[in-house]
């Protein structure tokens, strides 16, 4: 791991998701956990201000990036809330079946190597009647956009720890055997490219 990757990308990650757009994006989502929480690229723990504490019992967070751990660590403390962290991918989550209430991700499936997987992990460990609640940006609905999307993601994807612009959220969603009824989408303030969001909750089908 280089000096960008390890010192420099968790701080340029951490200021990029906190800025106000994305936290209110955050705001819509989090607070609707409740019960054992799993959060799938804690990171530097933007969410934790939002999680309802009198409706979330515990929370894991899983990252395979310590070096964003500091931060995510000082914001459980300063807002009470009993957190586990976990080192790992979510292509293998270290958690037994059926162990989460709530599965939470934002902004996340765009960094995730294996997508895929990682949904197919987050069907596991859910509880029957369990959801997930996500937040992701994604593929633009304008092809203009889109195309900005294919042209930049090359340098984006290097420079952005792996993040992808334009990641079909919905099909990769349907394709893993979710299926949200409330999903909704709209661009954020900021860079077209990187700011179609999509968010809502989703039951496995």
């Amino acid at each position: 791991m280089g000096f960008y990757d390890k010192f420099l990308l968790p701080r340029v990650v951490h200021f990029m998701c906190g800025q106000n757009p994305a936290m209110k994006q955050r705001a819509k989502v989090v607070p609707l956990a409740e019960g054992k929480v799993l959060e799938i690229g804690i990171g530097s723990g933007l969410n934790i201000p939002f999680y309802d504490l009198e409706r979330v019992s515990h929370l894991w967070g899983i990252d395979p990036s310590r070096d964003m751990w500091g931060l995510a660590e000082k914001n459980a403390k300063d807002h009470h809330i009993d957190a586990e962290f976990l080192e790992s991918g979510a292509e293998s989550i270290p958690l037994d079946n059926n162990s989460a209430d709530t599965v939470v991700m934002t902004y996340t499936l765009c960094t995730i190597p294996d997508p895929h997987s990682a949904l197919q992990e987050v069907r596991r460990v859910l509880k029957p009647g369990g959801k997930l609640i996500f937040c992701e940006h994604g593929e633009a609905p304008d092809e203009n956009i889109r195309r900005w999307q294919a042209r930049m993601n090359p340098v984006w994807n290097l420079l952005g720890g792996g993040c992808n612009l334009n990641r079909p959220i919905p099909w990769l969603l349907q394709e893993s055997g979710f299926a949200s009824t409330d999903m909704q989408t709209m661009y954020i303030p900021g860079w077209k490219p990187a700011c179609f969001n999509y968010w809502g909750s989703a039951l496995p089908a």
